[in-house]
């Protein structure tokens, strides 16, 4: 269960979407779902190859009130830092809590 004073960063959710790019084709963007209160909890760091080469990954759990339209492919953003959800699930299976397993882009 997670105490609801850990709830304490203010984060976006959002969705890709694409947007008319005005030649009849489409430019890949996101479009905010909601804004949410979140506890975003480091799970560990390490490297991966990335475009060819090595790159460093950090994997974070983000914790937000239950929500059923989050999904593997959204991304939550915190500020300046933008994290790819991977996984998203009800954490006791009671509605209460959504815990995303998430990946920091750009680090």
């Amino acid at each position: 269960m997670i105490a609801i004073g850990r709830l304490r960063r203010r984060v976006a959710i959002e969705r890709p979407a694409g947007t008319p790019d005005g030649a009849g084709g489409t430019r890949d963007g996101w479009t905010a779902v909601a804004t949410v209160w979140a506890a975003i909890e480091p799970l560990g760091a390490g490297e991966a190859m990335v475009a060819g080469r090595l790159d460093g990954v950090a994997s974070h759990r983000v914790a937000v009130r239950f929500r059923a339209d989050v999904a593997g492919g959204d991304r939550i953003v915190a500020g300046a830092r933008v994290f790819r959800v991977l996984a998203a699930y009800d954490a006791d299976e009671r509605r209460r809590h959504l815990v995303c397993v998430c990946e920091e882009e750009g680090r």
